[in-house]
């Protein structure tokens, strides 16, 4: 028979098809382990230097540990598959930005849609994604009937002062041009 001060640990919650239901279940595990803080804040204070007290490098210490915990959790919620596709997430994208052509019959709308939801990912795992890096991609994957337009406006514009609203707008006249 169990004691009375035994109890269960709960499991930790696995990630599914459903990650929304999983991240609420993950957060809930998370402060009742009281490691929440760290995942919404981490750790804030200032790496232990020369002039810290002992008792801030002890703190310091602590949250290190309480960090690796909260990883260790959410490393094992994950099954290896899904942690593979996470860590190469950075260069599936821009594999997918560097392959990505505007397709016949798409609009000039739709095909900007498509480029900057890209690039906003990318931008959001912290690749390093100027405008007019997505601009001379748009450029240079516009369909052949852009050709023109597309000599016209790197013939008669700056692209580091362009923007990208103003490129599809210039664009978007042409588009309608033709249509």
């Amino acid at each position: 028979m169990a004691s009375e001060n035994s109890f269960v640990q709960p499991a930790i919650p696995r990630l599914d098809r459903h990650y929304d239901h999983w991240s609420m279940l993950m957060e809930n595990f998370l402060r009742s382990k009281e490691y929440w803080n760290l995942v919404e804040v981490g750790i804030t204070a200032a790496a232990g230097g020369s002039d810290s007290s002992e008792a801030q490098k002890k703190t310091l210490d602590e949250l290190k540990l309480k960090d690796l915990k909260a990883k260790n959790y959410l490393f094992q919620a994950i099954n290896r598959s899904i942690l593979e596709t996470i860590l190469k997430k950075d260069t599936a994208l821009r594999k997918e930005f560097e392959v990505l052509h505007m397709k016949n019959g798409e609009t000039v709308n739709d095909y900007f849609e498509r480029i900057l939801a890209i690039a906003n990912k990318m931008r959001t795992h912290d690749e390093k994604m100027d405008d007019v890096v997505i601009m001379e991609k748009i450029l240079r994957s516009m369909t052949s009937k852009y050709d023109y337009v597309v000599c016209s406006i790197e013939e008669s514009n700056d692209l580091d002062v362009l923007s990208i609203d103003e490129l599809q707008s210039s664009l978007l006249v042409h588009e309608q041009r033709i249509s």
